[in-house]
């Protein structure tokens, strides 16, 4: 997810968004420990933002009578820094643990403390897979895969047609994409509209600078684990502050209360929608229903987010959370994710399944998701992300959220930033 965004904002979202794809991370973990009920085995998973996961968990119990599956959602970044706390004690892991693209080359290069996947037979799905994103979650000497893939987060935009249409712009989707070829056409779009309603335009700086991040070809690290921020990054930071400059971005925080009441309010009119925002937009504002569409993303193109399941080797019950990971992402499951949430699977081979390709998504107006982000995702080249992005990104959205809380001046972010960006470097 999620996120992601954090969720493609998601969610990704990640985050989430994502994958890592929400709330405050949970406290309590209980990996697998359950023994009552007449030998009945705990999986508990570990995740962020809306993997599509209530609806599978009861129809997988209903199959397999011995297993319990106790879902735990929790914030995108906690989620990941709590695993990583968990395997450095080493105790109270998930059975099975979501992990962003953006925190995957962190955890790979710990594979010894994953149940290595290509053991339980996984090998058998690379060839069903994006070839980048088999990659992305296997060891660099490719002995190991620790994960196997849920979804793809390739970029599009949401907007609101009944706030665009009270401030006299164009709701028909192609119209509106051809509002924004470029990013600096998006932020004068958002300047229109602040002008015209005196309401914002986009949810939160941050939402834009991971999307545009997200089109370049290089992001934080280079494959050597370089940091090099004069590329990338500050083009996106650049545009970043351009539109906050504008006064166009509501200021809130992704996956907070007042994040999801701004779905309903209409606290902003557009935010990025990699695929797995879908389904948190539909479960935050269920209210809004065919009041939302899709448009494309200025720039054209890109990936922000996409998540991978593990299972860390402290689990006591490695066999049977493999079974449920290898359950969750066969085509029966990932299709019944796509159509309820969003999330677009990593196999591409579904793309073509008329359960996909034909979809429209009645909640965003009908809009032809089965096309529109199956074409993003097979046209991507991601970014190597790197080691420390995770904690990289996070320290230079902290200082976006400075200028956009007019803590930070402008022309002061950016050097706050690359140093910043330093410290999480080689914390």
């Amino acid at each position: 997810m999620r996120r992601s965004w954090t969720h493609w904002a998601r969610a990704v979202a990640v985050g989430a968004v994502s994958l890592a794809v929400v709330a405050a991370c949970s406290g309590k973990s209980t990996s697998g420990g359950d023994e009552a009920g007449g030998g009945a085995v705990t999986l508990k998973i570990n995740f962020w933002g809306d993997f599509g996961l209530q609806d599978l968990k009861t129809k997988y119990e209903a199959a397999h009578p011995n297993v319990k599956i106790q879902l735990n959602s929790g914030e995108y970044n906690a989620q990941h820094e709590d695993l990583q706390k968990k395997l450095v004690a080493p105790s109270g892991a998930a059975d099975i643990a979501a992990i962003d693209e953006g925190f995957m080359v962190q955890f790979r290069s710990q594979s010894d403390k994953f149940v290595n996947l290509l053991d339980k037979g996984a090998g058998q799905y690379e060839s069903k897979y994006l070839p980048w994103k088999w990659k992305q979650s296997l060891s660099a000497d490719g002995k190991t895969q620790i994960g196997l893939g849920t979804d793809v987060g390739g970029l599009a935009m949401c907007y609101r047609t009944d706030l665009f249409s009270a401030a006299g712009l164009p709701t028909e989707r192609d119209q509106v994409s051809a509002l924004w070829p470029t990013w600096d056409r998006f932020i004068e779009v958002g300047q229109q509209y602040t002008a015209k309603t005196d309401k914002k335009f986009l949810d939160a700086g941050t939402n834009l600078f991971n999307p545009v991040l997200g089109q370049q070809q290089a992001g934080f690290y280079s494959e050597q684990e370089q940091l090099q921020m004069e590329g990338g990054p500050k083009v996106a930071f650049g545009y970043t502050v351009k539109a906050l400059q504008a006064d166009i971005s509501a200021n809130l925080t992704s996956f907070q209360a007042d994040w999801d009441k701004g779905f309903t309010s209409g606290a902003f009119a557009v935010l990025a929608c990699p695929a797995w925002m879908l389904g948190h937009i539909k479960d935050t504002a269920p209210g809004t229903k065919g009041k939302w569409d899709i448009a494309a993303v200025p720039g054209g193109g890109g990936n922000w987010g996409g998540s991978f399941l593990t299972v860390p080797k402290q689990s006591k019950h490695a066999d049977e959370a493999y079974k449920l990971l290898e359950w969750l992402v066969q085509p029966e499951q990932q299709i019944e994710v796509f159509k309820k949430v969003g999330n677009l699977p990593s196999q591409p081979a579904l793309y073509s399944d008329p359960a996909i390709a034909e979809f429209k998504n009645p909640f965003f107006n009908d809009a032809p998701v089965g096309q529109i982000f199956p074409k993003m995702a097979q046209g991507l080249t991601p970014q190597y992300l790197g080691k420390k992005n995770g904690p990289t990104r996070v320290a230079v959205e902290n200082v976006i959220k400075r200028v956009e809380n007019k803590t930070l001046k402008p022309d002061a972010a950016w050097a706050e930033a690359v140093k910043e960006a330093e410290k999480a470097g080689r914390s």
